[in-house]
């Protein structure tokens, strides 16, 4: 659960204001609600003198282009801020109106909005909703008849592992460009994530599918049984300050508008209880908190525009801003942003980079309670488990960490690394309970090149590099990159630790051009994306090693979709 108590308030608030949150529909077909309106109040976090709560609305009546919803306060409590609803109060009285994105109501539509209050002594629950007027939580004696009791339990109790017991949500519009490929079809039927990274991919971009869109078309999918539904949140101002390619729309200081038009309305539509039986995951902003350890101040890695995110401090704000309102939908799942571990598998990376996150996840009102796990090597090629050799080996006099390719690294593979730092993570503050998810969209590394057994002993670099499976040029690379292959298939609960494997970046979307490209999308053109780059600090001056004739990123590149195909392991069939 995001918060204590919820359940139980959520049932106390009920039982304070009336019969239940459930409502009958004429059996004559006249199709008149016998409970008008209905209204969940949780309180969600309570402190001494002060606390946060969540509200939905429910409506039952005629659908409505614009609401209003009123209560008093028995006790001394004061809202002193509110997101999602223009929120006043006069002495004991408060009014919750619409915003001007969530004043559709529709008949049996709900929308739901939050606010931060104080209190002195009882912090009671109200007993009174109206909507419009009309008083909510009750029978108005309509045709439906008595309802039935609210069910404390229910989506508010979050599972330990979405994944496991459910189907995950394939993209029909991924779906259909995989299949349209020579042997697609193999993997067609593939679980992957949807991005929404910019504020108008929130409604569909040229007529593609929107938030809304894929959550029904989820709840298609989903039938009678559990199903996961994935989404990458990605659109910090000043997004990706370390590349270039994958630049979003917001401009370093537009914190706000990151908060009221991109957050706010992804959670307004996510709390639509229409959506409550579906296990919601968030990935939550990528490629941001990393740079704020690796890429500023002094290091040779350091990048001008990654401190001017860590001075204004709207990374650490936006993801804990995007923790905070997503976390109190109690069916949303956040799993933030970790890296890879050869981003931030060495000794002075790894605890400083926890120790952000920590930060980041008690900003802006969240809490470690609002994060469900951590989610490692998103749209990377970081292998999965490098077999031929082990962090411990010895060979001819030294280290494998003194190898060229793990250049002092701790860590050899995704899975080793995602599983120690979610013990740094739980040592560092956050739940014990927490589970990683790795993605192995694009790191299976098979074909002809995939080594079968350790490389020769003449020195450390030629047994490294002779059987590592990754064959990359150094570990920094990460645009479009040659002789890649698709990883494990997405599955739950595979290793100790682990959630899940997923493919949250959608094989075949492109990492970024591999030339400029003019365009609309904030997108800009990044060396790294240029097979014929030699390179800089953060990948120790090596070529790109990255494919030529690459779109923009997240478009489709058809070359990249076949020699993931081509270069799978396991072997696709």
């Amino acid at each position: 659960m995001s918060r204590t108590r919820t359940a139980l308030l959520a049932a106390m608030a009920l039982v304070a204001g009336a019969t239940g949150t459930a409502f009958a529909v004429d059996p004559g077909g006249a199709g008149i609600a016998a409970v008008p309106c209905t209204v969940d109040y949780k309180i969600q976090n309570e402190w001494s003198t002060g606390f946060t709560a969540a509200v939905t609305v429910t409506n039952n009546s005629a659908a409505k282009s614009s609401w209003s919803l009123k209560w008093s306060y028995a006790g001394n409590q004061k809202v002193t801020s509110g997101w999602n609803a223009k929120i006043s109060q006069s002495g004991a009285a408060v009014t919750a109106a619409n915003e001007s994105y969530n004043a559709q109501l529709a008949t049996g539509g709900s929308v739901s909005f939050g606010f931060q209050g104080s209190y002195s002594g009882s912090n009671a629950i109200p007993a009174t909703f109206t909507l419009d007027g009309v008083t909510c939580n009750v029978d108005d004696g309509g045709p439906g008849g008595p309802t039935d009791p609210p069910d404390p339990g229910g989506p508010s109790n979050r599972v330990n592992n979405p994944y496991e017991g459910a189907k995950v949500y394939v993209n029909p519009e991924w779906s259909a460009k995989a299949a349209a490929e020579p042997g697609g079809s193999r993997v067609a039927n593939q679980p992957t994530g949807v991005w929404l990274d910019r504020t108008a991919a929130i409604n569909g971009v040229n007529g593609g599918m929107g938030l809304r869109a894929h959550l029904d078309e989820a709840l298609r999918q989903k039938g009678s049984g559990e199903l996961v539904v994935q989404f990458v949140i990605y659109n910090l101002p000043g997004r990706d300050c370390a590349a270039l390619a994958s630049n979003g729309e917001l401009k370093p200081d537009e914190i706000d508008k990151y908060k009221t038009q991109y957050i706010d309305p992804i959670k307004a539509i996510l709390a639509d209880s229409k959506y409550s039986s579906l296990r919601i995951v968030t990935t939550v902003e990528i490629d941001s908190l990393p740079n704020l350890v690796t890429n500023t101040g002094s290091r040779p890695t350091a990048v001008p525009q990654c401190d001017v995110m860590k001075a204004n401090g709207n990374y650490v704000k936006g993801v804990g801003y995007a923790l905070n309102k997503l976390g109190d939908v109690p069916n949303v799942y956040n799993y933030v942003d970790a890296g890879h571990h050869g981003w931030i598998g060495w000794d002075d990376n790894f605890g400083a980079s926890a120790t952000l996150f920590k930060e980041a996840a008690s900003a802006e009102g969240a809490t470690v309670n609002d994060v469900h796990g951590f989610i490692t090597n998103t749209a990377n090629y970081s292998a999965l488990k490098e077999n031929n050799f082990t962090i411990n080996d010895t060979v001819a006099g030294k280290s494998v960490r003194e190898s060229k390719w793990l250049d002092w690294n701790r860590y050899t593979d995704e899975l080793s690394f995602a599983q120690a730092f979610r013990n740094q993570l739980v040592s560092t503050g956050f739940n014990s309970s927490i589970g990683m998810l790795i993605d192995t969209s694009r790191n299976g590394w098979g074909g002809t090149a995939r080594p079968t057994g350790p490389g020769a002993t003449t020195s450390v670099d030629t047994y490294v590099d002779g059987g590592r499976y990754d064959r990359r040029f150094n570990t920094g690379n990460w645009c479009n990159q040659s002789g890649a292959g698709l990883g494990e298939r997405p599955q739950a609960a595979p290793a100790a630790g682990i959630d899940a494997y997923v493919w949250m970046k959608p094989p075949g979307e492109s990492d970024g051009a591999s030339k400029a490209i003019p365009n609309d999308e904030g997108k800009g053109f990044d060396r790294m994306c240029d097979p014929t780059y030699t390179g800089n600090p953060r990948n120790n001056n090596n070529m790109s090693g990255a494919l030529p004739d690459a779109p923009l990123s997240g478009h489709w590149f058809s070359a990249q979709f076949r020699q993931l195909m081509q270069n799978a392991y396991p072997p696709l069939s």
